[in-house]
């Protein structure tokens, strides 16, 4: 089965908005006749099996090629608006691609040459044609087919390209569905951008059910968010850690809100320190808080921490989501003990196929069909994980492995404190010595360094103690919403 036949099946003839919004809104009659005509124009000019590029903001002139190029047995490949010239350049390069739908911004800054390139403009001219389109299933398709590709940004200076098939898309979705129970009645405010795996969750998970969606690309705008919320009457809200460090500490009006329509919120993409999580239960304890972990490579997520066992496994990622064997394992492939520290494996129907003409770095990352997260964890007696670092962030402070959230999670508890950053820095006597990034809220708080460092001593053994403190205006984060991390040489 198409992916797209599976988002839309139940759904596509339904007489209601899927996109609600300020600056727009979209039917599923019209995702239904435009994505069915588009997808039939796609295979005319250019067949099957293609890479197609699609470069937008949250809107309708993303979704509606996002659909159509994947139903028409192409692929879509999503790219970052802010995409930089060398970075699309090596993408469209390696991939070939000889059409791309971009905003017309996208276009004028990037200038690109032999490229067809559809921008609004013609992509509602075309759109125009394609009033009345009947639906055309496509049931008997390959589910292993090749759907899309995201291109992750890393810790390398080239992206890699994560290879997700109709079979990945349509398991992971189906089991989100399932263990946030989401139907019809669902309205999430998306802040997440759709190029990015977690975003595109929500774009899927809405449209099998034949929920709906409010678009809001200024998250910054911090009014205009708690404003959807209450007018939309939005259920749900997705969010990265620093969402919610800043709703939660830089915005008196977001815990002085009701939301009465709030049924759940969502946070992956980072752990979001303990808290943070106290804060927002304690603020909104009618709002049942998912915990969720995952990964590009994992089509988006690997697991979730029901509301239910938030209080007495606060700071465990969960468990692994229906269909989805999570495990955390020592170096010779053997499941730790509680309380060892070991790598979180995966195995599931979710699991990419691999990474775009990058045939070592697959076979690294999935053995045997199991993903390998590079994640360190942690299980406790009940078989709850404990995410600890990513293998590449342990610090080592004169020999001692020393993991920056252990550090982070001390110094946020601290009142005032938006967010903080542990890095590693050069050091001639211990190797690495250990810096704290603060962001603080100075209106609500005056924090020093030295009274940083005296709270970090009576908490932490003397090693762990930052060696430096930085404090910063604001919290540094990328198109994601993820938090960008900088160490220093």
């Amino acid at each position: 089965m198409n992916s797209v036949d599976y988002f839309l099946d139940e759904s596509k003839d339904m007489d209601k908005n899927f996109v609600l919004g300020r600056k727009e809104v979209l039917s599923y009659v019209d995702i239904r006749e435009k994505v069915m005509g588009l997808s039939r124009w796609l295979k005319k000019e250019v067949g099957r099996g293609e890479k197609i590029l699609l470069a937008s903001n949250n809107s309708s002139f993303f979704i509606i090629p996002y659909l159509a190029i994947m139903k028409s047995g192409n692929v879509v490949v999503p790219l970052n608006p802010a995409i930089e010239q060398e970075s699309f350049d090596f993408i469209r390069g390696k991939c070939e691609a000889k059409m791309a739908f971009l905003a017309s911004g996208i276009k004028n800054r990037l200038d690109p040459e032999n490229l067809e390139i559809i921008t609004e403009e013609r992509f509602s001219q075309l759109s125009a044609l394609f009033e009345g389109e009947i639906w055309d299933d496509e049931k008997g398709g390959a589910v292993d087919n090749l759907a899309q590709i995201i291109y992750t940004s890393g810790s390398t200076a080239l992206p890699k390209g994560v290879m997700i098939s109709h079979r990945n898309l349509i398991a992971n979705t189906s089991s989100i569905i399932d263990y946030l129970a989401l139907s019809e009645n669902d309205i999430m405010e998306v802040v997440l951008p759709f190029f990015y795996c977690y975003g595109l969750s929500l774009l899927h998970t809405h449209l099998r059910v034949g929920g709906s969606i409010v678009l809001n690309n200024n998250f910054i705008l911090l009014g205009s968010v708690i404003n959807d919320l209450k007018k939309y009457k939005c259920t749900g809200f997705a969010g990265v850690p620093s969402h919610f460090q800043i709703l939660l500490r830089k915005s008196d009006a977001f815990v002085d809100s009701k939301f009465p329509h709030l049924k759940y919120v969502t946070q992956a993409g980072g752990k979001l320190h303990k808290v943070f999580i106290q804060e927002f239960i304690d603020n909104f304890p009618e709002v049942n808080f998912y915990v969720m972990y995952g990964q590009t490579e994992a089509t988006a997520r690997l697991s979730y921490l029901h509301p239910d066992r938030l209080k007495n496994k606060l700071g465990s990622l969960g468990k692994g989501i229906p269909g989805v064997e999570l495990s955390v394992e020592n170096e010779n492939g053997e499941p730790v003990k509680p309380g060892e520290i070991g790598e979180i494996v995966a195995k599931g129907e979710n699991v990419m196929l691999g990474y775009f003409q990058e045939p070592e770095e697959t076979s690294k990352t999935i053995r045997e069909g199991r993903l390998y997260t590079g994640d360190l964890a942690k299980v406790d007696e009940d078989g709850f994980i404990y995410h600890a670092a990513r293998k590449k962030e342990i610090i080592k402070v004169g020999g001692k492995r020393v993991s920056p959230k252990e550090i982070e999670e001390v110094i946020v508890s601290m009142p005032g404190v938006v967010d903080c950053t542990i890095e590693a820095m050069d050091d001639a006597l211990l190797g690495e010595a250990i810096k704290a990034v603060l962001v603080v809220n100075q209106q609500k708080q005056d924090i020093s360094a030295d009274h940083v460092k005296s709270f970090c001593a009576s908490k932490l053994a003397f090693y762990k103690v930052p060696s430096k403190i930085e404090f910063h205006q604001h919290v540094e984060v990328s198109a994601t919403g993820k938090k960008v991390k900088k160490t220093t040489p």
